[in-house]
């Protein structure tokens, strides 16, 4: 058993101490010996809750399954392990002119994390979620077998597994379809809005006229200048790049300082020169691609600037018909407690709709917020904001919730019991454990639902 320590990104949950390397863990389960809870796949460690952790059983470092093992150049249809990193995918399949359909805020999630997790990006609008565009994977479960699972073929399996936090079993490898593009370069066209009223004029017809949207709030703006920001949007060039950069910056943050370097003055100056910078000029402008999908992958280890503590993040999803009411009370709840939000991100969400059981994107609107971790002051804040979106009919993102009561997990996912039904017993997360079984434990045993 290894003891390299494994945290989440947030850095705000104890590291895991029991590794295992995923040769091993195949091995035991091959072997039909896992015992209940044991087990839990762990990619890149770019979750930023627990939710890729297993407090009370052993993580499973899939990073050596990391071979990509064929790709078709004329469907875009590529199979690879499920610790390949998606900066992997996108080197190879780039000079055939192809790129993921759907890529989140970083490059350094592992293939096996992304359809965890279905993730999601600027272009959900368009292509929906990374599960939309999953094929077929290789799921070796506690009863030996290694099961193919697609939508024809072990259907429930498959639903389950695309947004299922790992807790069906080991994601072994996957097909997905990739997207032809005419090139990796996006031209890039950033509109600056004076509030949220002038965005929700804007999101709609921007969504209608562009592959990627995606809005920067000033959070931390008052007065006449409250929700005022930048909106992105981004479509292919057509004549650009098809070769890959190499991934990562040249910037890293070396250690951990012992305290929250983003504070308010910071965040405050940041804000300024982040809007009159990238405001400054409307007109489109073509620029590399990792610098418009991966912007904070250009700075290693960025997460220890907010000190020994760490970050939590809140992203919440609610009704595009409560939006304009839901999102100004989040922001100004955020603002009474004098939290400061390093990165405020505003997408729309379209009607897409994943193969997943369990899925966190749904028509509406979504917010993100990073706060330092303040203790019982920030965790406050976030049972607030639950509370907000929650009674809104919203949902919060189980993937990126490092604190979330059951209560809240079940109002954002109410058939949660049915992924637990199809929970392969030797897998179990920190997640899982502090929301679905304590509720199941609460209202006694939970019934399968078919």
């Amino acid at each position: 058993m290894g003891q390299e320590r494994f945290q989440s990104f947030g850095l705000a949950t104890p590291p895991a101490l029991n590794v295992i390397p995923a040769d091993d863990a195949v091995t035991l389960l091959k072997s039909g010996k896992a015992t209940r809870n044991a087990l839990l796949a762990y990619g890149n460690g770019r979750s930023y809750g627990d939710s890729c952790q297993n407090g009370a059983g052993m993580i499973v470092d899939m990073r050596p399954l990391n071979r990509i093992r064929a790709f078709n150049a004329e469907t875009g249809v590529i199979e690879a392990e499920a610790g390949v990193l998606l900066s992997d995918i996108i080197a190879h399949a780039a000079p055939y002119g192809f790129f993921p359909a759907v890529v989140p805020g970083t490059q350094f999630v592992t293939l096996g994390g992304a359809i965890a997790n279905d993730v999601h990006g600027k272009n959900h609008h368009r292509r929906g979620t990374f599960g939309c565009h999953v094929e077929s994977f290789m799921l070796l479960r506690s009863d030996g077998l290694a099961h193919y699972c697609s939508a024809t073929e072990n259907e429930r399996q498959f639903a389950a597994t695309i947004g299922g936090m790992g807790l069906t079993g080991l994601i072994l490898s996957a097909s997905i379809r990739l997207m032809r593009v005419p090139s990796l370069d996006i031209v890039e066209k950033v509109t600056p809005f004076r509030g949220l009223d002038e965005f929700f004029e804007l999101a709609e017809p921007a969504d209608q006229a562009n592959e990627y949207v995606v809005a920067w709030i000033d959070q931390l703006a008052g007065g006449h200048s409250r929700g005022r920001g930048l909106l992105f949007t981004g479509n292919h060039a057509e004549h650009g790049s098809h070769v890959a950069l190499r991934a990562g910056g040249n910037l890293s943050v070396p250690f951990q300082p012992p305290f929250n370097l983003l504070n308010r003055p910071f965040l405050t100056a940041f804000n300024a020169a982040y809007r009159w910078k990238k405001g400054r000029s409307t007109a489109p402008r073509q620029v590399g691609y990792q610098g418009f999908f991966f912007p904070l992958d250009g700075v290693g280890n960025w997460n220890r600037l907010y000190g020994p503590n760490g970050l939590f993040q809140h992203q919440s999803v609610m009704p595009e018909d409560v939006a304009r009411r839901v999102v100004p009370a989040l922001l100004a709840a955020a603002k009474r407690a004098g939290q400061g939000s390093f990165l405020t991100v505003l997408k729309r969400f379209g009607g897409v709709r994943s193969p997943a059981l369990l899925s966190f994107p749904r028509p509406g609107f979504t917010l993100t917020l990073d706060f330092p971790n303040r203790g019982r002051a920030t965790l406050a804040l976030l049972k607030e904001l639950d509370q907000i979106t929650v009674e809104a009919g919203g949902a919060v993102n189980p993937y990126k919730d490092a604190r979330m009561g059951g209560d809240v997990f079940a109002a954002s996912f109410p058939e949660w019991q049915r992924l637990e039904a199809i929970r392969d017993p030797a897998f179990m997360s920190s997640f899982w454990a502090r929301t679905a079984k304590r509720l199941e434990a609460r209202h006694g045993t939970t019934e399968a639902a078919e």
